[in-house]
């Protein structure tokens, strides 16, 4: 698997929810553990979804849980 563009803080998170176990966040959110692992190391990106029942878990909003590095330059235009 590669690395997405999208970076997350569920780690960070997690550890501040009293070292809240990749399990427990699994089963809140519903989904597997190892999908939680997937994406705290960027090799998965969540649906949707799945990004806001993260972020409703920690009582924060998405943009605190993830970001998106895809580049500085924006959409390309088609210049014709």
């Amino acid at each position: 698997m590669t690395q997405t563009a999208i970076t997350n803080t569920i780690r960070r998170l997690r550890f501040e929810r009293n070292e809240m176990t990749q399990q427990d966040l699994a089963e809140r959110v519903g989904v597997t553990r190892q999908t939680i692992n997937a994406i705290e190391l960027g090799k998965y990106s969540p649906s949707l979804e799945v990004a806001f029942r993260i972020a409703t878990v920690f009582g924060v909003r998405l943009e605190d849980v993830f970001s998106y590095d895809g580049g500085a330059q924006g959409p390309q235009r088609d210049s014709r």
